[in-house]
């Protein structure tokens, strides 16, 4: 099922993609980061207990040079051209003591929460995400100083689309603008028993 079949969704959701061509050019405002990390911020949680955090290099700034040191190869293509890498970090305990208690078990699920408030508040400023694992997560939590109750999650490409043209890469484009596919609701909502498609 594409995207296509379904017209009433909204078009911050309907038009997004996981893009891969940036404009380099783009410099992204304060204003408009801010505002990223709000949505993110303003998040539900488990009991309010907002486990998450970010790491912010913006391009051209010393955090940016040093997060694309650890990108994975297949990331290098593309990442460093985006406006900023975000990388998303979770609580995964009460303190850094080998003894400490679990934090909650719902952390991860609540920073994925807030990374996809953070990817609709994009859309709505123009911007593309794109979230991605291909990186050394031990080397940046080493060289972040992440503490060892903090768990670094995944990274996150924000800037703003390269129009088409001789300028984008001609693979990354067609990749760009491959059809968005999903699995039929029947396989993913279900009644009262799990394979039973809920009727609509």
């Amino acid at each position: 099922m594409t995207t296509e079949t379904l017209p009433a969704l909204t078009p911050l959701l309907r038009e997004r993609r996981s893009i891969r061509t940036y404009d380099d050019t783009h410099v992204l405002a304060d204003a408009d980061l801010r505002l990223l990390l709000e949505a993110a911020r303003w998040s539900a949680s488990a009991g309010n207990s907002q486990p998450w955090a970010f790491l912010v290099g913006r391009r051209g700034d010393a955090a940016h040079r040093g997060f694309v040191e650890l990108l994975s190869r297949g990331n290098t293509s593309w990442a460093p051209r985006a406006s900023a890498l975000l990388f998303s970090l979770h609580q995964v305990a009460t303190g850094p003591e080998e003894d400490a208690l679990t934090y909650s078990d719902y952390a991860a699920y609540d920073l994925g929460q807030s990374v996809a408030q953070l990817g609709v508040q994009a859309a709505a400023l123009g911007l593309s995400i794109h979230q991605f694992a291909g990186f050394d997560h031990d080397a940046l939590a080493a060289a972040a100083g992440v503490p060892p109750h903090w768990r670094v999650t995944t990274g996150i490409a924000v800037g703003l689309a390269l129009p088409d043209g001789p300028e984008a890469d001609a693979l990354l484009r067609e990749r760009d603008h491959r059809p968005r596919v999903r699995k039929p609701l029947a396989e993913v909502a279900y009644g009262g028993t799990f394979g039973a498609a809920l009727e609509l």
